[in-house]
């Protein structure tokens, strides 16, 4: 008898965490995700992108610039950080090609568009 108790119980906790938490901002444990898409591509479309665009010669040294930014519901890219750079330069080029890149296919969430944060590395030789 216990254990059929301590399953029940354990089945109706993972069941809550599919469900939504209310509140000022909402969030969404369940539902089908579709992640967002660059240019009807993923991630690498968008490495594609910036290596077009970035000015190598802005590059200070070897390394890694490490930086994360938001696609947002409409797609844009927001909230730029620079986590680690290789000179300021670099982390300043980096800015202007994130600032100007055209328009992702934003996350759905449930069918709903949704922000999401994205961390990647350059590595320069």
């Amino acid at each position: 008898m216990k254990k059929f108790i301590l399953l029940a119980v354990f089945v109706l906790f993972s069941n809550l965490s599919f469900s939504q938490l209310g509140g000022e901002d909402e969030v969404y444990l369940g539902g089908d995700f579709i992640d967002a898409k660059f240019q009807n591509g993923g991630v690498e479309k968008f490495y594609d992108y910036i290596v077009a665009n970035f000015d190598i010669k802005t590059v200070e040294k070897k390394g890694q610039l490490i930086f994360e930014f938001t696609v947002n519901e409409n797609g844009e890219v927001k909230n730029i950080k620079v986590l680690r750079d290789v000179g300021t330069n670099s982390a300043i080029e980096l800015i202007r090609v994130l600032r100007k890149a055209p328009k992702w296919q934003p996350a759905t969430r449930g069918g709903k568009a949704v922000s999401i944060n994205l961390k990647m590395p350059l590595t320069f030789k």
